[in-house]
């Protein structure tokens, strides 16, 4: 006899059998039990039943179930189950989980003695650590911390083992998180489990090792310097970069290594980083491995790279790199694209050679500006961070950016309201094409760009104000008188006032450079101190006076020097007895650049053969500065002696 078979479906349509959904209120545990499982089995791949189980509030009675110690351990287990798919949703489900307390219950049911129950809350907890949110990540004390690790000893289970180091991983995020493992002793927890020959443990055990040590050079010492059977951990992770190894754990050990040496703990030149890390990134950015391993090779080559000039120079040359991230480039992928610019960026960060060879690469110059030109704000922040690490090419902002008009792009971007990080990177960038030799500087000043730099500087983010004030010092480096009056306009004097005042030195610094070329070369000095003088005297007597170190008042001083230069424009100076006090104050100040800063000021004052040069000279040796200036032969400094030499050969008597 044949029998047949029922049709079987593995899942159930929850909005259609309401009885199920009855049954999971109902005080009989067996019907409660079943209804959990129905339920369970419903969601299981399937985004649409996640949905509308939540919609219809079962969540809340589910954390009940688990919650409960007297409810029947089965229960509970399968409510932690079914949970935890639901936390493998989309983000909005992950999130509303978090939010109805999930991850508090999970941690706390971990204090009890039911071995089975603990497993399912920890692999729930692992899910729900995934999700990038704060919501989750803050729920981690000191003492969840510590009662994590007690489930990843050498006698727990490889699950365990796996789904605590995901969890901690995915939890350190800050500072605190970092020092609080590394003082609880999970390095040496972790280094354990790296000789665990199973990558569902290793691989995480990675991850996790890596976002400790991420930027913190106390946690990246303890991790270089913890041993396991007397191997310390570079060596290990030196192993787990080989060939041999699944792609996953090769990354993420390149990973770990990455972020030791950015945290100071390994030097770049040591062989783990150079002969070891390095090539294996490379050789994972290559065509044969599947894109998303290439772009996360990209990626952390990128970190590694970023600010070592020697491993740039050796990426570069290696394995036909440029040409496997120009074709990663081409790739549909939003990640693998950014990963290929943010690459770029980091190759072209110091060496013309290796800039050349970039742009040099067919296709280039047209992928970034298609990115400049993306869609996807996380591309046209890549894109741009790759265009300024090659604009600081001289040749290429007189040649290749000049003949793609890339500055146009980059215009579009700053005027389009872009968010704060875009604008930051693009803004930069834009500082480069604004240097005295870029043919981009006089069409932009056409196209608004004086105006557009203005409004940065008044910016409540230091870096705008940064980068709006430099790019204007950079505009105004030799440029013609009415550039340099269309700056004074564009900003005005009490929005330049409150940039000398400005609490970030950088922006401060940058603002007396930007003084300093408004008032010269010496045919400017005149025509602006006759227009804008008092204001530009108030201002350097404002720094000069303020609480504030050498190097910022040197800059200064080197703009009375460049006013003493102005055959009219100097008598700002000599009119001003107390600017000519506290010149004479920095010619005998500790700190050298101050005396040679006001040495090459008084010089400029006392010059021979121009108009009034003996009045001027009368003067200055009225107030003691012939006398000082002998003084000063006998200093050590090479420089301010020759400075001295100098002045004193102006004062014709002496």
């Amino acid at each position: 006899m044949i029998f047949e078979m029922q049709p079987f479906t593995t899942f159930m349509n929850v909005e259609s059998t309401r009885s199920y959904i009855d049954n999971l209120y109902s005080s009989d545990p067996e019907k409660c039990l079943n209804s959990i499982i129905c339920i369970k089995n419903s969601v299981i791949g399937s985004n649409r039943q996640k949905e509308s189980v939540i919609a219809q509030g079962i969540v809340p009675r589910l954390l009940q179930l688990l919650e409960d110690k007297n409810m029947k351990l089965d229960v509970r287990i399968e409510s932690a189950v079914t949970i935890g798919s639901l936390a493998k949703g989309t983000t909005e489900h992950s999130e509303i989980l978090i939010n109805s307390g999930t991850v508090e219950l999970l941690l706390d049911i971990l204090e009890e003695n039911e071995p089975r129950l603990i497993d399912a809350c920890l692999c729930c907890l692992r899910t729900l650590s995934l999700l990038d949110s704060a919501t989750a990540q803050n729920k981690f004390d000191v003492k969840r911390l510590q009662k994590l690790l007690t489930f990843a000893g050498p006698g727990e289970s490889l699950q365990r083992q796996s789904c605590v180091a995901s969890i901690l991983g995915s939890a350190c995020k800050t500072p605190v998180e970092q020092n609080e493992l590394c003082n609880m002793g999970a390095p040496t927890l972790l280094a354990a489990l790296l000789s665990v020959q199973n990558s569902s443990v290793r691989i995480p055990v990675l991850t996790c090792l890596a976002a400790m040590c991420w930027n913190n050079q106390t946690v990246a010492n303890a991790i270089v310097n913890t041993t396991y059977k007397d191997i310390k951990i570079p060596n290990h992770l030196a192993t787990l970069i080989s060939r041999d190894k699944p792609i996953e754990m090769q990354l993420e050990a390149a990973k770990c290594l990455t972020n030791l040496h950015r945290a100071g703990a390994i030097p770049a030149y040591d062989p783990i980083i150079t002969y070891r890390t390095l090539p294996c990134l490379v050789r994972l950015c290559q065509v044969e491995h599947s894109e998303p391993h290439r772009a996360a090779a990209a990626n952390t080559l990128a970190y590694l790279t970023e600010v070592d000039s020697d491993l740039q120079q050796v990426a570069a040359i290696s394995n036909q790199l440029v040409s496997a991230l120009v074709h990663l480039l081409s790739c549909r992928s939003v990640v693998a694209r950014e990963a290929a610019f943010r690459a770029f960026a980091s190759l072209a960060a110091n060496d013309e050679d290796i800039r050349k060879r970039i742009i040099d690469t067919k296709c280039l110059m047209d992928s970034v500006l298609e990115g400049l030109d993306d869609e996807n704000e996380n591309i046209r922040l890549a894109a741009v961070r790759c265009l300024h690490s090659l604009s600081r090419s001289v040749q290429q902002l007189r040649t290749t950016f000049q003949d793609h008009s890339v500055w146009r792009p980059l215009m579009a971007l700053l005027t389009g309201c872009p968010s704060t990080e875009l604008l930051t990177a693009a803004s930069s960038a834009l500082c480069n094409f604004l240097l005295e030799f870029s043919p981009a500087k006089e069409p932009m000043i056409q196209q608004g760009v004086v105006q557009l730099l203005a409004t940065l500087t008044i910016r409540p983010e230091p870096s705008l104000r940064l980068n709006g004030v430099w790019a204007l010092m950079n505009l105004a480096f030799r440029a013609e008188q009415r550039v340099k009056s269309q700056i004074l306009t564009a900003l005005g004097t009490d929005q330049i006032f409150r940039l000398l005042a400005d609490s970030d030195t950088r922006v401060l610094m940058k603002t007396l450079g930007l003084l300093r070329n408004l008032v010269s070369p010496r045919t400017h000095t005149d025509t602006m101190m006759s227009l804008h003088g008092p204001q530009v005297m108030q201002g350097v007597v404002l720094v000069l006076e303020g609480p504030h170190s050498p190097e910022v008042k040197e800059q200064a001083l080197c703009i009375l020097g460049n006013i003493a230069d102005g055959e009219k424009a100097r008598e700002h100076i000599m009119s001003n007895e107390d600017v000519l006090k506290k010149l004479i104050d920095y010619m005998t100040h500790p700190a050298p650049c101050l005396q040679q800063a006001s040495v090459f000021c008084i010089d400029n004052l006392s010059r021979l053969g121009e108009p009034g040069s003996v009045e001027r000279q009368n003067k200055l040796k009225e107030m003691g500065v012939v006398n000082i200036l002998q003084q000063l032969l006998s200093t050590s400094d090479t420089v301010l002696y020759n400075r001295v030499k100098t002045a004193l050969t102006q004062f014709t008597d002496v």
